[in-house]
């Protein structure tokens, strides 16, 4: 979402809140990072900016310092957990950016819930950006499941691989979560671990025929957009997220129902089923374009950084 706002001739700094092994300040496709350890004046960089935005927990201190700043607020939210809502609706939030129309009708049911709170004065909704090309490949030959921690179903995954001896099975570790191993080492089932996000088209769609989502929880789910760009078919668990990402390309059966599981990849991995779930897959894919809703996005910051002028510090 930062890259287009570069593209533009805009400069974007990310201030990261947590602790690396970085200590100075580099430059990420165009986007400066501000490392915690590195030590510089983030208040003074929030004085100095048109627009500041954040998520999650950094929403609340970063809305603060804007308050104070009489600078615009934007807060990215991409899950429907309550503390998100709530820290919007906490401070005075120039623009909501949700991840999914879903999400937003979530927010509405906060606010009717919640009549009191502060809503933000405008919203948008910016599908996590998948550009196709950068995910693009042929298909390869395994059953994948990308993060095998227990709420993205690596219980689920290597019982699959138990009762379908005769198919290879690849399992990605997880950059977050612990991770779900079989009790016992399996022949057809393999895990390598947790791939950057500009190696996962050689390291890893290449490889997959079909991927699995059997998550407790997607708020959307990005990794199914990533694979249906190489025409691989997705079978996920129907959370609201993955219902509105996969749309009619996707296929789904419940997380706890093993068999259903075992009966759709049956189907699926006869020929004739896969090709048709291929072409389904591309077609939803290119109609999830992020082209049009980048320029939105950017043209709402760019609005928003025009404002700034007109703004006061609170005293």
């Amino acid at each position: 979402m930062l890259r287009p706002l570069v593209e533009r001739g805009h400069d974007v700094s990310v201030w990261l809140s947590r602790y690396t092994d970085d200590r100075e300040v580099y430059d990420y496709q165009g986007v400066r990072v501000v490392p915690l350890a590195a030590r510089l004046d983030f208040g003074e960089a929030a004085r100095q900016a048109h627009v500041l935005l954040s998520h999650l927990e950094n929403v609340p201190p970063t809305s603060a310092l804007a308050r104070g700043f009489g600078r615009p607020f934007v807060a990215v939210v991409h899950n429907t957990h309550r503390p998100s809502f709530r820290h919007i609706a906490s401070g005075q939030t120039a623009l909501a950016v949700y991840n999914s129309d879903w999400m937003r009708d979530e927010a509405e049911m906060f606010y009717a819930e919640y009549p009191d709170a502060t809503r933000p004065e405008g919203d948008l909704i910016v599908r996590p950006p998948v550009f196709a090309e950068d995910y693009r490949t042929a298909p390869g030959d395994c059953i994948t499941l990308i993060n095998c921690n227990g709420d993205k179903g690596g219980d689920l995954f290597w019982r699959l691989a138990a009762r379908m001896p005769d198919q290879q099975f690849l399992g990605v570790r997880g950059a977050y979560g612990v991770h779900v191993d079989p009790p016992e080492p399996l022949p057809n089932l393999k895990y390598i671990d947790h791939v950057p996000g500009t190696e996962m088209a050689e390291r890893v769609y290449s490889r997959t025929r079909v991927l699995l989502m059997p998550s407790r929880y997607e708020s959307w789910g990005r990794t199914g957009v990533e694979a249906m760009a190489s025409g691989i078919p997705v079978v996920a668990h129907p959370t609201p997220g993955l219902c509105e990402s996969l749309g009619s390309a996707g296929m789904f059966a419940d997380r706890d129902d093993l068999d259903a599981w075992l009966v759709t990849l049956e189907r699926l991995l006869e020929p004739a089923e896969w090709r048709k779930a291929s072409r389904r897959a591309k077609a939803r894919s290119k109609a999830l374009s992020p082209t049009s809703e980048l320029d939105a996005w950017c043209e709402a910051i760019e609005e928003l950084g025009r404002r700034r002028r007109v703004h006061r510090p609170y005293r």
